[in-house]
């Protein structure tokens, strides 16, 4: 019987690798994007925290409300958004903030305004908050154009021009999944030491998550397809009942962004939500879902697409501008875009 193996006292933190990379930009980092990333970390700590202990303290049901979306606010929705800009503003890294749950742009104050623009969706899916479902923070980094003091031009960018991207999942455990534009790396809260700690190791780079290039699970919301195009339709069809003898594909399917993101970059295979005759534009949101997730999937080897255009270099005119999202694995997206080429021939 092998001997118990004594647990590694090496632990790499997030703080301890942000840092690290820092570090090896040199003299060209300012330590201003480590001090922002540190504060995200910090709202995910205390978004954690009151997720798991929302029903204790009633902050499940309705805060009786509706968002710019025209959806109906959680409590929990609030206070994470209300921690997230407060968090934000505070770090003194931050000129503009785009919130899912604000109508308009946040444009920080000239005494704690820095260079940053951050957009993002402070609990995203959360109607699934009673259920116990995952849910999460997605959030995208821009950089303040060269001489502006913030404005909302700043975050209307495409999201190729993003300096770092990521969400946090809240469930079981609490993930965080990070790009900084030199692949993705994963990091899980250990709540006894209250730090986010490295881990998601890859035999081609340690500790990088790296998508599949094919996998076997496809995510989109079948109860919408009697209003889907003839492209997806087709495509659905094709992984359903494919020919040659290969084996379908499973259907998984919850319903929160960061939890079908999540499993779809690990295991391999397609989320999708397109456009639709109901939903011309698609349902989710361009700035603060689509790019930082199309970012992501994109430095962990995968594609992200509308079906006709690669999502980061769309150039966004709204701030709450929505857009249709297909992204995963390399060959199950192309094979995808095949069936919309196909369409327009």
């Amino acid at each position: 019987m092998a001997e118990d193996q004594m647990p590694s006292t090496d632990i790499v933190t997030l703080t301890r690798h942000i840092l690290a990379q820092q570090i090896r930009l040199g003299p060209a980092a300012t330590g201003d994007l480590t001090l922002l990333l540190n504060a995200i970390q910090v709202t995910s700590k205390f978004i954690a925290t009151n997720v798991r202990k929302a029903r204790l303290i009633n902050l499940v049901g309705l805060a009786g409300e509706t968002n710019v979306q025209g959806e109906e606010q959680k409590k929990l929705d609030v206070l994470s958004n209300d921690i997230m800009v407060n968090a934000l503003r505070a770090s003194g890294k931050t000129a503009v903030l785009v919130s899912e749950e604000l109508d308009e742009a946040i444009i920080i104050e000239k005494r704690l305004r820095g260079k940053y623009c951050v957009v993002f969706d402070p609990l995203d899916g959360s109607s699934n908050i009673d259920a116990g479902v995952n849910i999460g923070t997605i959030f995208g980094i821009y950089k303040l154009k060269e001489g502006s003091e913030g404005t909302i031009n700043d975050v209307l960018q495409p999201g190729k021009d993003m300096v770092a991207a990521g969400y946090t999942m809240y469930g079981s455990s609490a993930n965080l999944v990070l790009t900084t534009g030199q692949g993705v790396n994963g990091y899980t809260l250990d709540n006894a030491l209250g730090e986010f700690i490295l881990t998601h190791p890859d035999v081609r780079n340690l500790f990088d998550i790296k998508i599949p290039q094919r996998g076997k699970i496809y995510s989109f919301n079948e109860g919408n397809s009697m209003y889907f195009h003839e492209p997806v339709i087709k495509y659905l069809e094709s992984i359903k009942y494919p020919k040659n003898g290969k084996a379908p594909y499973s259907a998984r399917y919850i319903g929160s962004m960061v939890a079908d993101v999540h499993r779809t970059l690990l295991y391999g295979g397609i989320f999708g939500y397109p456009n639709d005759k109901k939903s011309k534009n698609g349902k989710l949101r361009m700035l603060y879902e689509a790019f930082p997730m199309a970012m992501l999937t994109e430095q962990a080897g995968g594609v992200a697409t509308t079906g006709t255009q690669r999502i980061l270099d769309i150039v966004p005119t709204e701030i709450h501008q929505r857009c249709p999202v297909f992204l995963g694995s390399k060959d199950d997206v192309e094979d995808l875009q095949s069936f919309f080429k196909d369409g327009q021939q």
